[in-house]
């Protein structure tokens, strides 16, 4: 039979030495951590100090004038670069801390986010860049929908505002890291869709239109201004013709005709 009080001894002395081992490696870990702290706390003063000098949130002033960023709330580059900053080298820092104390698994896991962070940097900078040339797309679409008085100005930069940065989020998703085939795939059908109807519920919104473009360009040359002319039973002098309309003066009254007609109804003319 073993020796009950043998074991226990041998148990005991074990624990011992792993307890010291732990401690000896467990306060130069907990001195690394403190150092690392002090040195993350100090750069991010300095720099976010510097770059409040260097007037960087003039850019994010810019940004919080749109009504996405907005919604998500106000952004302070002088605030949030050093900030990304100060949390990287913390992360270093409790990297070696862990490899210190042993903890391979915990290591590992947090040097895998490490690699992930620069990727998530350059993501929202992308995202950040393209939310500012889709909001410029957007005004620009709207100011050429009021110079030409279309009044769905608006309704046309929003669609252009969302076309552009879904494009630009899928990009975004893909330079992190995630796989986005799937999104891609679904974003295309929908576009695809959409396109689908517009171009359909608009061929026949505007069908009317462009029979009276296409009759222009057959009766350009079969008809002039002032010439005087008999449609549908209304007699004048053709005082003006532009791609859609046809204008008579009666003497008394203007009248004006869709110039389909000129393709539908008999037209006398009076030399």
């Amino acid at each position: 039979m073993p020796n009950i009080q043998d074991i226990l001894i041998d148990t005991f002395r074990k624990l011992l030495e792993q307890l010291t081992g732990f401690i000896s490696n467990f306060i130069p870990a907990i001195i690394v951590l403190l150092i690392g702290f002090f040195v993350a706390k100090l750069i991010r003063k300095f720099l976010q100090k510097g770059l409040e000098k260097t007037g960087i949130d003039k850019l994010g002033d810019k940004l919080n004038e749109i009504n996405i960023i907005k919604k998500m709330g106000e952004i302070k580059f002088s605030s949030l670069i050093p900030s990304i900053l100060y949390y990287y080298i913390l992360l270093m820092f409790i990297t070696i801390s862990t490899t210190l104390m042993g903890i391979k698994a915990l290591s590992d896991m947090i040097a895998s986010v490490m690699i992930l962070i620069p990727k998530l940097i350059v993501a929202a900078i992308m995202t950040f860049a393209g939310i500012m040339i889709a909001d410029a797309l957007k005004n620009a679409v709207i100011n050429i929908c009021k110079s030409l008085k279309i009044e769905s100005g608006k309704l046309l930069g929003s669609i252009v505002f969302s076309f552009f940065l879904i494009i630009v989020i899928i990009a975004a998703l893909k330079q992190a890291g995630i796989e986005t085939s799937l999104l891609e795939s679904s974003f295309n059908l929908i576009i695809g869709g959409v396109i689908f109807a517009f171009a359909i519920g608009y061929g026949m919104a505007s069908r009317d239109v462009l029979s009276n473009i296409l009759s222009s360009f057959y009766s350009k040359n079969k008809f002039r201004e002032g010439q005087t002319v008999e449609i549908d039973g209304v007699k004048g002098n053709i005082l003006s013709m532009d791609i859609t309309s046809i204008t008579l003066d009666t003497g008394e009254t203007q009248t004006v005709f869709p110039l389909s007609v000129l393709q539908n109804k008999k037209i006398e003319v009076f030399n």
